[in-house]
C-alpha cells in the first residue's frame, strides 16, 4: 500500500503539470496544484477532489522568492509537510539569437531555473526533516540544443545540472532528485509553436510523429507515468538521473 505523501506540482494548471497532479492524486498522494493562474489551479484541484482525492490550488509566481515561501507555507498548513516536489513550471520565448531580447532570456531563466531553485530550497526543509523526499525536475530534449531556443535550451540543460547537484547534496537525507526530459508532447505549448510556424496542429503532430521511432507524439500521461515512478517508494535507489521520454533514444 502506498504511503500518502504531500506533493507539490508547479505549472500544474494545464498540460503536463495538470496530468502529473492528477496522476499523483491517483497514486494516493495529497496534491498542491501551483500555477501563476490561481483560478486555473483551483479548477484542477477541484477536479481532483471531485474524483475522491485531496488537493489545494495555489496561485504563485515561482520566480518570486516571497511568493514561493508563502505558497509552500500554505501547502504545509493545509495538507501537511510536502515531501514530493515536481518542478514543471515553464514558459517559452523562442527566437533566433540575433532577435532574442534580454527580457526573452531573463523570463525563461527566471521561471525554469530560478523557480526550480527556490521551490527546491524551500521544500527540502520539510524533506530533510522527514528523512524522505522526491524531487523531479522537468528538463527537455531541447537541453541538447534546439534552433531558436537558446534561452530554453540553456535553462533545460541547467535543470539537469541542478538535478545532479541536488541528488549529491540531499541523498544522505533520504531525498532523491531526478529529471525527465520530454520530447514532443501534445500540449497547449506545442500547439502555440505550430501556430507561430503557421502550421495546423494536427499536421504539425503528424509530421513530428514520422521522425519519432515509436511513430507517435507523446501525451502528458506519458510524462505523468515517469513522474509517478520517480516519486514512488520503490525508486529510492534511483537518483541524479535524466530520463529522456521521447519515443526513442537521444544523444
Amino acid at each position: 500500500m502506498t504511503t500518502q505523501r504531500v506533493a507539490i506540482v508547479t505549472g500544474a494548471a494545464r498540460g503536463i503539470g495538470a496530468q502529473v497532479a492528477r496522476r499523483l492524486a491517483d497514486d494516493g498522494h495529497a496534491v498542491a496544484v501551483i500555477d501563476l493562474d490561481q483560478a486555473a489551479s483551483q479548477k484542477v484541484a477541484d477536479e481532483i477532489v471531485a474524483a475522491g482525492g485531496k488537493a489545494v490550488g495555489v496561485g504563485a509566481d515561482v520566480s518570486d522568492e516571497a511568493a514561493v515561501v508563502a505558497a509552500v507555507d500554505k501547502v504545509a498548513a493545509e495538507l501537511g509537510a510536502p515531501t514530493i516536489l515536481v518542478n514543471n513550471a515553464g514558459v517559452i520565448r523562442d527566437n533566433l539569437l540575433f532577435k532574442m531580447s534580454v527580457d526573452d532570456w531573463n523570463t525563461v531563466m527566471a521561471v525554469h531555473l530560478r523557480g526550480a531553485f527556490l521551490m527546491s530550497r524551500e521544500v527540502q526543509k520539510y524533506q530533510t526533516k522527514e528523512g524522505w523526499g522526491r524531487i523531479v525536475n522537468l528538463s527537455s530534449t531541447s537541453a541538447l540544443g534546439n534552433r531558436g531556443q537558446a534561452n530554453y535550451s540553456a535553462a533545460k540543460a541547467g535543470m539537469q545540472g541542478l538535478t545532479k547537484t541536488l541528488a549529491l547534496e540531499l541523498g544522505k537525507f533520504g531525498v532523491t532528485a531526478n529529471a525527465i526530459a520530454p520530447g514532443f508532447i501534445a500540449t497547449d505549448m506545442t500547439a502555440a509553436t505550430a501556430e507561430r510556424l503557421g502550421v495546423p496542429f494536427e499536421d504539425f503532430k503528424a509530421f513530428s510523429a514520422k521522425e519519432i521511432p515509436v511513430q507517435r507524439v507523446g501525451e502528458p500521461a506519458d510524462i505523468a507515468h515517469a513522474v509517478s515512478f520517480f516519486a514512488s517508494e520503490g525508486a529510492g535507489f534511483v537518483s541524479g538521473q535524466v530520463l529522456y521520454v521521447a519515443g526513442g533514444p537521444k544523444d
